[in-house]
């Protein structure tokens, strides 16, 4: 019995595969209008980034920056 995977690949290679760049660009289209109008949460939200992860990670990043720049300065005298 295939797997899921290898029956969407299965699909794609004896069907989208065929059809010509339009018609393939108007399945596309047809796929994420019906997606769309499912509202369906796509995005987790456990995965995005909260606004102090982000100036977490913007503090490191500024500090290991200057850190490197320091060091280069101190090398170059």
């Amino acid at each position: 019995m295939p797997t899921t995977d290898q029956s969407i690949q299965e699909v794609y290679r004896y069907v989208v595969d065929t059809l010509s760049l339009s018609e393939r660009l108007r399945l596309a289209a047809l796929i994420l209008n019906d997606l769309t109008q499912q509202n369906i949460t796509v995005i987790d939200s456990s995965d995005t980034w909260s606004e102090s992860d982000q100036l977490e990670l913007t503090t490191f990043s500024l500090q290991y920056a200057a850190s490197l720049f320091s060091e280069s300065e101190e090398t170059t005298q």
